[in-house]
């Protein structure tokens, strides 16, 4: 009988970087990099200028093992459907890279792991933050909210907006009205980032009856809320300036990018009210663009002199 021992070590090699492609996966890597773009420049604006390079390094390890946390648990609870919709059929639990097993063990793992590393490495108010944030997103947003509502985004979106006081409170041990000022910007920012997205899958929910608002609701009726949400994203952005004295790299940043955010939202409104091709990604696409330069003049301008 082979073994693993007996194998060719190149296919060893290759079963292993499979594996570990596959647990990578699972945490969803590229929503923990959007969540990563807004920590650290709240540890930036907290320490109100460069900060502590190991606790940043501390809070990022503990901040992504959360993110990979809830992700993991969210897809072993979702892979009913993920084995349905098209978007997610390249998903390690779908393809059979992992077992349910081996996912639930992964997240409760790295769960844990997280919790202890913030605890240990930045404070008890970092670690109880991380921990509500797996919490929510496991049980209110996947368990609760995403297949009874169309406000299932707007509310569960809360999860996602826990890196910032993450951030601060592993700098300052506090937390303040700044840090919950980027909370509100990330709240309002997650609808109308993730609704375009639902324009364009709106089929794929609709298979597994998911009841997005883009299942529910016509194109024109969910791209006014988009610009509804993005205008209010814009305005509570603004009100950093005055709170956290945020200079003239802010608040271009804010006005500028913001604008552009507000442009492409109504051009996708304008674009589904007269029948047309909604286009929607394009918007997707930009309010990412957005919420990065925003973030960059958070981070950059505590450092400046202006």
């Amino acid at each position: 009988m082979d073994t693993a021992l007996d194998q060719p070590l190149t296919s060893r090699r290759r079963g292993f970087r499979r594996l570990l492609a596959a647990y990578v996966a699972l945490t969803k890597p590229r929503v923990i990099e959007l969540l990563l773009i807004t920590t650290v420049p709240v540890m930036f604006l907290a320490e109100g200028g460069l900060p502590d390079l190991g606790l940043v390094a501390a809070t990022l390890l503990g901040g992504s093992l959360a993110a990979g946390s809830a992700n993991a648990f969210n897809m072993y609870l979702d892979r009913d459907i993920d084995r349905i919709m098209n978007r997610t059929r390249k998903r390690p639990l779908v393809t059979g890279e992992l077992s349910d097993r081996e996912a639930l063990g992964f997240a409760w793992i790295i769960g844990l792991v997280s919790i202890a590393w913030l605890l240990l490495t930045t404070n008890a108010l970092a670690a109880g933050l991380a921990l509500a944030a797996i919490l929510f997103y496991v049980f209110v947003y996947t368990l609760v909210l995403k297949r009874r509502t169309e406000q299932n985004i707007v509310w569960g979106g809360i999860a996602g907006c826990f890196p910032v006081l993450i951030g601060w409170s592993a700098v300052t041990g506090s937390l303040d009205w700044a840090p919950l000022i980027l909370f509100l910007v990330i709240f309002l920012w997650t609808p109308p980032h993730y609704w375009p997205l639902s324009m364009k899958y709106r089929a794929d929910y609709a298979s597994v009856g998911v009841p997005m608002l883009s299942v529910l609701r016509e194109q024109a009726v969910v791209s006014i809320q988009v610009v509804l949400y993005a205008w209010a994203t814009v305005v509570m952005s603004l009100m950093l300036i005055p709170v956290a004295s945020m200079g003239a790299l802010y608040t271009t940043m804010a006005v500028v990018a913001g604008g552009w955010f507000v442009v492409e939202s109504h051009r996708l409104y304008s674009r589904a009210a007269a029948g047309r091709e909604a286009a929607p990604m394009r918007v997707f696409h930009v309010s990412n663009t957005y919420l990065t330069l925003l973030f960059i003049g958070v981070a950059v301008d505590p450092l400046l002199p202006f």
